[in-house]
C-alpha cells in the first residue's frame, strides 16, 4: 500500500530497524491480545486489564526504555534522531493501542526528564531498578483539579500558582496537594511531582519538582479514573498529606516548568504519533472492509461516496505525517521554531485523527457501533486526544504566543 511506502520515506536506518520491530510486537502480540479480549478494557479492576507478559515482550526486544541512559541498561537511540525514533516508535505501538501506547512513552519522556535535571544519586538508584523490572512505570504529575489546560500557557503569574505547596522544613520538604488525570498515576512506581514554592513568584519562576517514589508516607493513589478511551493506561489521581521527602528529592527549585521542556516538546511529538498510530489502524481496517463488503450488488470502494471518504482519510493521514516529521526533526535539532510546530502537530493531529475515525465508524455502517467489531474502540481513543497534553483551545492560544509574543492576550492576571 501507498501510505506503507510514505512511512519508509526518510526514515533514518536506526528508525527505520526499531520501526520493524516494533511493528512485528503490535501484529503478533498486541493486536491479537485486543482483538480477542474486547471486554479486557471495561474490567473495574485496572490491575487486571493489561497482561504482564506484553510489557515484557516490549522489554525483551528493546522498545520499553529508549529514554534510560545506555549506561544503567537503558536502549541506546542516536541523539541526533532521538525524538524521530520516539515519534515512530509509539506510533507503532498506538497502532495497536493507544492505552499501551501511553504507558510506555511516560517511561521514556520522564527517563529524558530524569537524566536531565535529576542529581547523580537519583540516577543512580532509579534507573536501574526501572530497567530491571518490565513492570515499572514512571508518572509526571503536574495537573490539579482547579489548574489543568489554562496552565499550559502559561499564566506567569502569582494567581496561577500550583494549589500543591512544597515547604522546606529543616532538611526535609513537606508537600500538601492534589494531582489528577495523571497518565499512570494510578500505578507508577516513580512520581516526578510539581508543587508551588514561592507563593509570591509567577509560575514559571515559583514551582518547583521533586521525585518521589510509591509508597512514601502521606502520599496516597486515590483512585483509577474511568476514561472514555485509552483504557490499558490506568489514569491517576493522587493526594499529598504532609507528606515528607529528604531535601535531596528536589529535582529543580522555582524554574522547574521552564526545564520541564525536555519532557513538554517530545511529549508533543509523541502525543501526535499516537495519534497517527490510531487513524493509521483506522485506514487499514476500513482499506480492507470496503474492498471487501458488497452493498448494492458491488464492493463499497466502488460506491463513489465510500471513495471520497477513502481519499479524506489517507490524505490527513499522510498531512498528519508531514507535519509530524517537520517538527520531529526540528525538535531533534533543537531548532527555533520547534516550540510552535510541536504545538501544531498535537492541535492539529487531534483533529485531523478524530476526523478518520469518525469516517471510518460510519463507512463500518453498524458494525461501526458494535463493541466486538474494534472500530468504535478507535473512536474512543481518538476522542481523548482533544484533551490530552492541553486543550486544542489552549494550544491554539500557544501557537498564537509562539507566532506574536508581543501582542498575544496574556489571558490571566491584572490587565495592563
Amino acid at each position: 500500500m501507498l501510505l506503507d511506502e510514505m512511512v519508509e520515506r526518510g526514515l533514518p536506518e536506526e528508525t527505520r530497524m526499531m520501526r520493524d520491530v516494533t511493528r512485528k510486537f503490535v501484529n503478533e502480540h498486541v493486536i491479537p491480545f485486543t482483538r480477542q479480549n474486547w471486554q479486557q478494557e471495561w474490567k473495574m479492576t485496572p490491575e487486571d486489564r493489561l497482561p504482564r507478559r506484553i510489557l515484557e515482550v516490549a522489554d525483551e526486544i528493546g522498545i520499553r526504555t529508549p529514554g534510560v541512559p545506555e549506561e544503567f541498561g537503558g536502549t541506546p537511540i542516536d541523539p541526533k534522531t532521538e525524538v524521530q525514533t520516539f515519534a515512530v516508535i509509539s506510533e507503532e505501538i498506538s497502532r495497536g493501542d493507544c492505552g499501551l501506547s501511553d504507558k510506555m512513552v511516560q517511561i521514556w519522556k520522564v527517563s529524558v526528564l530524569l537524566r536531565n535535571v535529576a542529581p547523580r544519586h537519583l540516577q543512580e538508584k532509579w534507573f536501574p531498578e526501572v530497567v530491571k523490572d518490565p513492570t515499572f512505570l514512571l508518572a509526571h504529575c503536574l495537573t490539579e483539579p482547579r489548574g489543568a489546560s489554562d496552565r499550559w500557557l502559561p499564566y506567569n503569574v502569582p494567581e496561577a500558582a500550583m494549589n500543591t505547596r512544597a515547604v522546606l522544613k529543616g532538611d526535609r520538604w513537606v508537600i500538601n496537594g492534589r494531582k489528577q488525570f495523571i497518565s499512570n498515576g494510578y500505578d507508577a512506581k516513580l512520581y516526578v511531582v510539581y508543587a508551588n514554592t514561592n507563593p509570591k513568584a509567577g509560575i514559571l519562576q515559583g514551582t518547583s519538582s521533586f521525585l518521589v517514589p510509591r509508597g512514601t508516607k502521606g502520599f496516597s493513589v486515590m483512585r483509577c479514573n474511568e476514561t472514555l478511551g485509552g483504557r490499558f493506561m490506568n489514569n491517576g489521581e493522587m493526594v499529598f498529606e504532609d507528606m515528607e521527602l529528604p531535601k535531596d528529592h528536589l529535582l529543580v527549585e522555582g524554574t522547574a516548568l521552564s526545564r520541564a521542556g525536555v519532557y513538554f516538546r517530545p511529549g508533543k511529538i509523541i502525543q501526535g504519533s499516537k495519534n497517527l498510530g490510531v487513524a493509521v489502524r483506522a485506514f487499514e481496517e476500513t482499506a480492507k472492509y470496503v474492498q471487501n463488503y458488497v452493498q448494492g450488488g458491488r464492493i463499497l470502494i466502488k460506491h463513489q461516496a465510500t471513495a471520497i471518504r477513502v481519499a479524506e482519510m489517507a490524505t490527513k493521514i499522510c498531512a498528519v505525517r508531514g507535519l509530524l516529521r517537520e517538527a520531529s526533526r526540528a525538535v531533534d535539532e533543537n531548532s527555533p521554531e520547534a516550540e510552535v510546530l510541536c504545538n501544531m502537530v498535537k492541535l492539529y493531529a487531534s483533529e485531523a485523527v478524530l476526523e478518520v475515525c469518525k469516517h471510518a465508524m460510519e463507512l463500518h455502517g453498524g458494525n461501526g457501533t458494535m463493541l466486538d467489531f474494534g472500530i468504535e474502540k478507535l473512536y474512543r481513543d481518538a476522542s481523548m486526544f482533544l484533551h490530552m497534553d492541553g486543550t486544542v483551545d489552549v494550544t491554539k492560544f500557544k501557537i498564537v504566543k509562539n507566532l506574536f509574543p508581543d501582542t498575544a492576550g496574556k489571558y490571566a492576571g491584572p490587565e495592563a
